[in-house]
């Protein structure tokens, strides 16, 4: 079997630079090879699933990232943004979100409308 030339790194890289141009297939192929050693590969693998409306691939990916990304506030917010998007477990989402708002408290501007608007949501569905 042949030595992978780049590395995990440069498959994230060439992964974003594929998904700003709107490759999400083969963004997620990259960004497959990078997770193998890099676990924050798990957001945008994720991310990249949610833009190319792959909500299932993406909350498993999300998931995946929280169990080995603890501390990524990021991974809780998106989570949350997903379940607000698919309009379901919106007590979870919004708990993910006060989570990512407690781990990372100077994003609090994106994290707190991810927040602010699973509650606007929630009082029309409940």
């Amino acid at each position: 079997m042949l030595e992978d030339p780049l590395t995990p790194e440069e498959h994230l890289d060439l992964g974003v630079a594929y998904e700003k141009n709107g490759e999400f297939g083969n963004a997620i192929k990259e960004y497959k090879l990078a997770a193998k050693k890099l676990p924050v590969a798990y957001l945008y693998l994720g991310n990249a699933h949610f833009h190319n409306n792959e909500f299932n691939e993406a909350e498993q990916c999300y998931k995946l990232a929280i169990r080995k990304e603890v501390l990524n506030a990021d991974v809780y917010n998106n989570l949350a943004w997903l379940y607000y998007v698919k309009e379901e477990n919106l007590n979870e989402a919004e708990s993910l979100a006060l989570k990512a708002l407690e781990l990372n408290p100077s994003k609090s501007n994106v994290y707190g409308d991810t927040l602010e608007k699973i509650r606007e949501l929630r009082k029309t569905v409940e």
